[in-house]
C-alpha cells in the first residue's frame, strides 16, 4: 500500500522545499507544483490524496486553480494565504476548498490540518438501518456514497457528502452547530461556524430546487440545522 500522497502548490521554491520536507518527515509522500497549471496536470496524472494550495501565484492563482479542479475532482484541498481576512476564508470555502490556513504557520499545524481533513474524508461508513435514503427528489446510496436528485447524480466533495449524510441519518432531528462541526470536521473545529454555514449553502445549491427557500436542509434559528422529511410519493 502506497503512502498518502500530498501535492504542494506554491510559486516560491523555498516554501515548496520546506513543506515537502515537513510532509515527508511526517510519513507522507509529497509532490510539488510551482503554479496552478502544473498543479492541474499533476492532479490528473498522479491522483494525489490531498492538495495544499497557495492563493497568491502568478499566471493562475489559487482561487482559479481550486475552481478548475472542482469542475472534475473531489480531491480535498487546503488553501494557504498570507492574509488573515474573513472574506478570503469564506471565498476559499465557497469555491470548494475544505480548509484554510494563514501564513505563517507551523509544521505541526499544517500536518494536524491535513490529518483532520483526511480523517473526515476517509471516515468509515457507520452502519445504517438501510443502504439507501430517499426523501422527495433526493436519494442517497450510503454504500456507494452516491447522491442523486431527480435521478441525476450530484457531484459532492467528501466534506459536502459527510455533512449531508450526517443530516440525513438524523432526519427530523435538530443538530446543533457544535454537534455538526464535531461530527463532520472534528473537535478542533468546534468554533468554526463559518465552515458550517458555507458548506450548508453549497449543499443547498446542489440539492434544493430553491436554495433561498430550502425544503430539505432547514435552519433551526439559534440552534443549528436539520434534514426535513417530506412526502416521497
Amino acid at each position: 500500500m502506497r503512502r498518502t500522497r500530498i501535492l504542494v502548490v506554491d510559486d516560491e521554491p523555498a516554501i515548496r522545499k520546506l513543506l515537502r520536507a515537513y510532509l515527508e518527515k511526517s510519513g507522507f509522500d509529497a509532490l510539488a507544483a510551482g503554479d496552478g497549471a502544473e498543479a492541474l496536470k499533476l492532479v490528473e496524472r498522479e491522483a494525489p490524496d490531498l492538495m495544499v494550495l497557495d492563493i497568491i501565484m502568478p499566471r493562475m492563482d489559487g482561487f482559479e486553480t481550486c475552481r478548475r479542479v472542482r469542475e472534475w475532482s473531489t480531491i480535498p484541498i487546503i488553501m494557504l494565504s498570507a492574509k488573515d481576512e474573513e472574506q478570503d476564508k469564506v471565498k476559499c470555502l465557497e469555491i470548494g476548498a475544505d480548509d484554510y490556513i494563514t501564513k505563517p504557520f507551523g509544521a505541526g499545524e499544517l500536518v494536524a490540518r491535513i490529518k483532520a481533513v483526511l480523517r473526515r474524508t476517509r471516515a468509515r461508513e457507520t452502519a445504517a438501518a438501510e443502504p439507501n435514503f430517499v426523501c422527495g427528489n433526493v436519494k442517497i446510496n450510503f454504500v456507494q456514497r452516491k447522491v442523486t436528485v431527480r435521478g441525476k447524480i450530484v457531484k459532492l466533495t467528501p466534506t459536502e457528502y459527510n455533512l449531508l449524510r450526517e443530516l440525513a441519518l438524523n432526519a427530523e432531528k435538530a443538530l446543533t452547530y457544535s454537534q455538526l462541526l464535531n461530527r463532520v470536521w472534528g473537535s478542533e473545529y468546534a468554533q468554526e461556524r463559518e465552515y458550517l454555514h458555507v458548506f450548508t449553502s453549497r449543499l443547498r445549491a446542489k440539492i434544493e430546487d430553491d436554495r433561498t427557500n430550502p425544503e430539505y436542509i432547514v435552519t433551526i434559528p439559534g440552534v443549528g440545522y436539520k434534514f426535513q422529511l417530506k412526502n416521497t410519493l
